[in-house]
């Protein structure tokens, strides 16, 4: 079969389609004919030779599928040949076909296109396990979202409206700005014109907000710390911005505050399991309502991917950057 894989780490042009042998289940997994594939940030990474797969995994990008269930392992009990699925990866997505544990699965929604849904599993269970499994964002309380116009930051604004938080997002444009405000956030911010803690500060009148997913890291830390409420939690979940960062300590003790770094494609498998039975629970009921729904940049054929990285580099995209395999 066809795969997307990194011979040599470097730019976008180091991804070539490459023919590698098929995936045969485990007794717990599943084949899945791959419809499309969605590209993320750690994608980037893994390509430049930063963040390769785990153990067991494919040793090509992708962490998240939509397709068709073609084979089952022995020990499968939720999924059967045929069935449509969305799924969660460690990776191995850039292909024809890929293996994932029957756990990692969502039911395709009747309503969805099969491609725009590959543009769902990865960024519901960031958001999901950040925001609400361990951020316990409630109804009524304040969510701020870096990188608003980002194929995760556009999927927590929309969470975070469907669970009754007030929702304010970062972007760098104008356009940016009213694409948030138009998925559903109380307040878009221009962080190249604007100054995000004076915003926030102002909007709530000097309470600060309860909750950041920040997407960014680097020097937003500290400026998170100013913009949160007493009993704030800042999730970072990313480093765009840079790997270092320096706090006022005094500052976060005195709001009693909590800063968590995290990430999903690590977890252990039974942690992943969890967290998608969550989204199972709480996010596809959202999705089958169209209280959440993708949002798509673009869909590039598989073969071009390195046109898909190049797209997802340039930082103009909005939404999600799919690649279309079927």
């Amino acid at each position: 079969m066809r795969a997307v894989t990194v011979p040599v780490p470097g730019g976008p042009r180091a991804l070539v389609v490459s023919e590698v042998p098929e995936p045969v289940p485990g007794p717990r997994e599943v084949v899945v004919d791959v419809a499309a594939a969605g590209v993320n940030r750690a994608d980037v990474n893994q390509r430049e030779g930063h963040y390769p797969s785990p153990a067991g995994a494919p040793s090509w990008p992708g962490l998240e599928v939509s397709g068709t269930v073609v084979a089952v392992g022995s020990e499968v009990t939720t999924a059967s040949l045929g069935d449509h699925v969305v799924a969660l990866l460690s990776g191995g997505g850039y292909a024809d076909r890929v293996a994932v544990d029957e756990g990692l699965l969502l039911p395709y929604l009747k309503g969805l296109d099969l491609v725009e849904a590959a543009g769902l599993p990865e960024a519901v269970a960031t958001v999901w396990s950040n925001v609400v499994m361990s951020a316990q964002l409630q109804a009524g309380e304040t969510l701020l979202v870096h990188g608003g116009s980002s194929g995760v930051g556009s999927i927590a604004i929309q969470i975070g409206k469907a669970l009754g938080a007030t929702v304010y997002a970062t972007a760098g444009t104008p356009a940016k700005v009213e694409f948030c405000e138009q998925l559903g956030a109380d307040r878009g911010i221009d962080y190249r014109a604007e100054d995000f803690v004076a915003v926030t500060q102002e909007l709530t009148g000097g309470r600060g907000v309860d909750v950041v997913l920040d997407l960014v890291g680097g020097d937003y830390l500290a400026r998170d710390v100013d913009a949160l409420a007493v009993g704030g939690r800042v999730m970072v979940i990313a480093s765009q911005g840079g790997s270092s960062a320096t706090i006022d300590v005094a500052r976060l003790m005195g709001k009693r505050g909590r800063i968590w770094g995290t990430t999903l494609r690590a977890r252990s498998l039974e942690e992943r399991r969890a967290i998608m039975a969550e989204v199972r629970e709480h996010v596809w009921p959202m999705v089958a309502s169209g209280a959440v729904r993708p949002v798509l940049d673009s869909v590039f054929p598989l073969e071009f991917a390195a046109t898909a990285h190049e797209r997802m580099e340039s930082g103009e995209h909005s939404g999600k950057i799919l690649l279309a395999v079927r």
